[in-house]
């Protein structure tokens, strides 16, 4: 069991943080062991493909076969939500000898794998050198593996945490933990967490508490080094919907949203079209097309821009998902 000492101060210093670079390295879990969490299968059938170019031995040497990681590649987030190069800035200012005790940390008690033995030098220079190939080869995944699904994961975090501030709110620090996972416990102002191979008590001494919902924990998980500034990453909820598949439009049912007139010239505009284009192809006159087509571009449906005399309409990212099946390559 890990447990946090909590303080009145620590207590109103409780926060909320969002970490790209977290969920990156998390990740790897999930491509190590993918029993973890079967929801998940579909983002990895997916990547797993596009990571064929990387050096896959050693972005699995970062996952120990206790499933625990390095400290160093999640640092604290030092605002509510940096951006994945602001946080992999800090990682690559990381110290020789703290990126010892965490790769030796994360792996113990076995022998680092072939790919880290760099990292037991007594030379700074190979520790050094090996980080800023794991930073690289990190920020390359990023790129492949969450980058582009990060918007939609975003939404699903603050969601999370905004539910969690109203827990908070309404009924303090035992509803916020209530829960949050069936291992966490909040009892006389001490955090526990419960089924950890690390066994220490941590005091925050007026460090406060970090909370980072994840979407890819699947237990609450705090720091490996219990001198790690207290902080523990969550699984959120509602991630089993992050990534099933959005239901196929029922073209019936567009037309009882929008109207047949506006349903039809959302389906025309695959390409950019004047008004008068559009009223030749739809039969009807231009005024009567200027009229939906007004509708349809306040509403975000559709954008436009001039082209010389004409203006040319063609159907927004919104009419796209509007319509089902996205914009055709």
């Amino acid at each position: 069991m890990i447990s946090y000492e909590l303080g009145v101060e620590d207590l109103a210093d409780t926060r909320f943080a969002l970490s790209p670079l977290h969920e990156t390295v998390v990740s790897l879990r999930v491509l190590r062991e993918p029993g973890l969490a079967a929801l998940h299968l579909p983002w990895r059938r997916a990547v797993l493909g596009g990571i064929r170019a990387l050096d896959t031995e050693l972005l699995m040497s970062l996952v120990a076969a206790r499933l625990t990681l390095p400290d160093f590649l999640t640092p604290r987030p030092a605002t509510f939500a940096a951006s994945f190069d602001e946080e992999l800035a800090v990682v690559r200012r990381t110290p020789a000898d703290l990126v010892r005790r965490d790769l030796s940390a994360t792996h113990a008690p076995d022998p680092l794998p072939a790919a880290l033995l760099d990292a037991g030098a007594e030379d700074d220079a190979p520790v050094l050198a090996l980080r800023d190939a794991i930073c690289e080869l990190l920020r390359r995944y990023w790129k492949i593996a969450v980058e582009p699904t990060w918007p939609r994961m975003r939404l699903l975090l603050e969601a999370d945490m905004t539910y969690r501030a109203r827990q908070l709110a309404v009924g303090g620090a035992r509803l916020l933990f209530a829960d949050m996972h069936p291992n966490l416990r909040w009892h006389h102002g001490v955090l526990e967490i419960d089924k950890m191979i690390g066994r220490h008590h941590v005091a925050a001494s007026g460090r406060g508490l970090l909370l980072v919902p994840s979407v890819f924990v699947h237990k609450p998980a705090p720091p490996v080094s219990p001198e790690e500034p207290p902080s523990l990453a969550y699984p959120s909820r509602g991630v089993a919907t992050l990534w099933a598949r959005s239901p196929v439009a029922d073209p019936a049912a567009l037309v009882s949203l929008v109207g047949a007139p506006k349903a039809g010239l959302l389906g025309l505009l695959d390409e950019p079209l004047p008004t008068v284009e559009i009223a030749r192809r739809l039969g009807v006159t231009p005024s009567a097309v200027s009229q939906h087509l007004r509708v349809l571009h306040a509403t975000g449906l559709v954008s436009r821009a001039r082209d010389g005399r004409h203006v040319l309409y063609r159907r927004a990212p919104l009419g796209d998902e509007l319509l089902g099946g996205g914009r055709p390559g």
